[in-house]
């Protein structure tokens, strides 16, 4: 098992006054054996930070590291590929024009299988592993379901022996019916061979369903991050109320908020990321921020951030210990 570990990580899009820092800044760890669930809506950055896990993005700042040793550099020399990702749409991500068996072959490891036999022993075993019928190996992707192109996925990220699998917005793409029994796939799978994860998406609902640690993402930054059952009980940050209300209510999540809500300043657009407001960059939307309680200045100039690791949950909030507790709790 191994650790995935972002250092000050910061992607950076453009150059001079139209740059664009999509991952600003940000410390993260993936633990050993855990699954890590990285919400926020769209354009928050998350797939960025996805991208930059396994060398698609370029880090212009900080370090992503695997036991202590860069990403990039452990690759050199060893079998397989240290970190795998699953994209969004499987069909995308895999060549229309190949045999879905020779997709997965590909990624498995020389060390793994030495001749052509061995290869298609451990094809068809990675198909049982996902619950693919090997008779699947030799279909294209057209001709198969959503729901089984993503198993085909999965087997290809495992087929490269990974420490840890980053699976980015896995289930957006498939069928209501057939998300449930992926994610179980993909817990399942994560338990068994005891893997570390970082599992992405918009839906804070899909992600407690799968996560040890919960961290909420949000223009680029971190904004509150724990234990996935602490976060949901008593969330520091209001953006993150904001999700969890946003989420379908089951199983005891349902809460009431206890401070009242100015629905129009939650449903404000996110600012432009090229012209970000000053002091917490989520003050413009916030139902508990300066422009819903005036006295609230600091929101206004100083940026949350630099003490957020002094917080209960590292919460970006100037104000996350004098929010009341919500009503409702996780059963």
């Amino acid at each position: 098992m191994s650790e995935l570990r972002f250092e000050d990580v910061t992607v950076r899009y453009g150059t001079g006054r139209r740059a664009v820092r999509a991952v600003d800044g940000i410390s993260l760890t993936v633990p050993a054996g855990q699954v890590v669930g990285l919400v926020g809506e769209s354009g928050s950055g998350k797939s960025t930070l996805a991208r930059a896990a396994v060398g698609l993005a370029p880090v212009s700042a900080g370090r992503v590291l695997l036991d202590g040793e860069d990403v990039g550099r452990r690759r050199v020399g060893r079998p397989g590929r240290a970190v795998q990702m699953v994209f969004q749409d499987p069909y995308a991500s895999l060549d229309p024009r190949m045999r879905v068996g020779d997709s997965v072959a590909e990624a498995v490891p020389r060390a793994a299988a030495a001749d052509a036999a061995g290869r298609r022993a451990e094809v068809a075993r990675l198909f049982r592993l996902v619950g693919l019928d090997t008779g699947h190996i030799h279909c294209r992707p057209a001709e198969l379901s959503g729901g089984q192109r993503q198993r085909v996925a999965l087997a290809r990220a495992l087929a490269g022996r990974p420490a840890v699998v980053v699976a980015d917005e896995i289930t957006s793409a498939l069928d209501v019916s057939v998300q449930g029994t992926v994610l179980n796939l993909v817990r399942d799978l994560q338990r068994q061979m005891r893997l570390g994860m970082l599992f992405i998406s918009h839906n804070l609902a899909v992600v407690r369903y799968v996560s040890d640690i919960i961290a909420v993402m949000y223009l680029g930054r971190i904004v509150e991050c724990g234990p996935a059952r602490d976060v949901l009980a008593d969330p520091r940050h209001p953006y993150t109320r904001e999700l969890l209300a946003a989420a379908p209510h089951r199983d005891g999540y349902t809460r009431d908020t206890p401070e009242p809500v100015d629905t129009t300043v939650t449903d404000v657009e996110p600012p432009d990321p090229h012209h970000l407001p000053a002091g917490c960059r989520f003050h413009p939307r916030c139902p508990v921020g300066p422009l819903v309680l005036p006295g609230r200045t600091d929101c206004l100039t100083l940026d949350p951030a630099a003490d957020a690791p002094e917080r209960v949950h590292r919460s970006a909030c100037h104000f996350a210990g004098e929010l009341p507790a919500p009503t409702g709790a996780p059963g």
